[in-house]
């Protein structure tokens, strides 16, 4: 009779080292040397701030991310597509709070064509007439789509409702109807010759570079690149809460059969000076997964949903700790009573068995949430988007193995203080009668 084997602990994983250098033109380069990896992962970010846009044409800053790819000085948009087919080459641009990022994925033989093109859409883009008008309907397209999801119209709504009407935060990264109406060729020309750069970027390229040079490609390309008239944006701060943002509103759904719920506060960033390490966890405790608190009664016990999620939302300086689902419409007003009971209850505290299956969840899955390329250099990119070093994630993961249940209790009471942000969409009708005693203060009502 044969003995069962012991089951060991893995060992502490680490997250993959990076190579640093300096180009000639002062941009920053982190390698990844990951063998086996043979479609590399190139990004790069230009650090800046939303708030820098002019004022008028917020969403101008997505716009000329979202044209970078579309003609160059050498090369015309049909032509510059071409290229990066006939190379195996994907490109995408977008901006966060903190600044532009640019992501190349690419095959390894293909390194110096995808270094060279992506050059020439930094330095050298032309911004056709054309092309403008065409990602500007786009993007009114995309707000009507949005508006009629009820998930993004909730956070649309939380995000005017949390945070202070005069900050950046509180519209869409990506414009409205008015400002984008107001963009103009121009106008992405002015903004992309003051506002992308050298100075402060860095490049993150993470593969397999057996046999590649790739500190000479990037030299001979990104090490080349110019901008007379940029001018380095300015550091992201932490977006100011509205002073009556602990209220409900309503954004009127009629004849709606669900309602998404999205409840809000605001939350750390992953400088916080408290440790980052206590907040995945708590994320993954509180809603998680189905055994976490929410589902557990909301879904488990009660029926009432598919699936309750709460995570915690770091920005460059700030974020925001959300927890948001799918309600069906007759049991909105329960449903809301219990969720709200529920993040109030876990201020008393959560239990050892709670902390040990987040620490092992985020911790055990972290070698495969980091296990390609493009992940590795996603999160080396947001690391240098963020200022923090570039140990922290393995740094991180070591503090998450010495969490108490006492840091998790202090890390959430300091975040859920009671005052939230609630956003209901749906079928305002139903929704409004089955509040009245279940939620503190006035309801709002807008419409969708």
């Amino acid at each position: 009779m044969s003995t069962r084997p012991v089951v060991l602990d893995p060992e502490p994983w680490v997250f993959p080292a990076a190579r640093e250098h300096l180009l000639p033109n002062g941009v920053r380069v982190l390698l990844h040397d990951l063998p086996g990896q043979y479609v590399l992962s190139l990004r790069v970010v230009v650090p800046g701030s939303l708030a820098d846009e002019p004022e008028g044409l917020e969403g101008i800053s997505s716009m000329t991310a979202r044209l970078l790819d579309e003609g160059t000085a050498e090369h015309g948009p049909e032509e510059f597509a071409e290229l990066m087919e006939r190379h195996g080459m994907a490109l995408g641009a977008g901006v966060s709070d903190g600044g532009l990022l640019v992501d190349v994925d690419v095959p390894q033989a293909h390194l110096p064509t995808a270094a060279r093109l992506l050059t020439e859409a930094l330095a050298h883009p032309v911004f056709p007439e054309p092309e403008v008008r065409r990602i500007l309907r786009g993007r009114l397209a995309e707000i009507e789509q949005e508006r009629a999801s009820a998930a993004h119209r909730a956070a649309r709504e939380v995000a005017a409702t949390l945070w202070d009407p005069r900050d950046r935060a509180s519209r869409p990264a990506a414009g409205t109807v008015e400002s984008i109406g107001r963009i103009t060729r121009e106008a992405i020309v002015e903004h992309h010759a003051r506002r992308v750069g050298p100075q402060g970027a860095t490049v993150v390229l993470a593969g397999d570079l057996t046999g590649t040079d790739a500190l000479e490609v990037l030299t001979a390309t990104l090490g080349s690149w110019d901008a007379p008239r940029h001018e380095p944006g300015s550091r992201p701060v932490a977006p100011r809460p509205a002073g009556d943002r602990a209220r409900v509103v309503v954004v009127d759904r009629p004849g709606s059969v669900q309602t998404e719920i999205a409840v809000s506060c605001p939350g750390p960033d992953r400088s916080t000076p408290h440790g980052w390490a206590p907040h995945p966890v708590l994320a993954f405790v509180v809603g998680g997964s189905p055994n976490a608190r929410l589902d557990a009664v909301l879904r488990e016990e009660k029926g009432y949903t598919y699936g309750v999620r709460s995570s915690f939302r770091p920005r460059v300086a700030g974020g925001s700790f959300v927890t948001s689902g799918s309600v069906r419409s007759e049991v909105t007003g329960e449903a809301l009573e219990l969720l709200l009971g529920i993040l109030a209850d876990a201020r008393e505290g959560f239990t050892a068995a709670e902390l040990r299956s987040g620490v092992d969840f985020i911790g055990k899955t972290a070698p495969g949430r980091y296990a390609t390329a493009d992940a590795v250099a996603d999160e080396t990119a947001a690391l240098a988007l963020e200022g923090l070093p570039l140990d922290f994630t393995t740094r991180n993961l070591a503090a998450l193995r010495e969490l108490e249940v006492e840091d998790l209790d202090a890390a959430y009471r300091g975040v859920a203080t009671g005052e939230w942000t609630v956003v209901l969409v749906g079928d305002a009708a139903s929704i409004l009668p089955a509040l009245e005693g279940r939620v503190p203060g006035p309801v709002t009502t807008v419409a969708r």
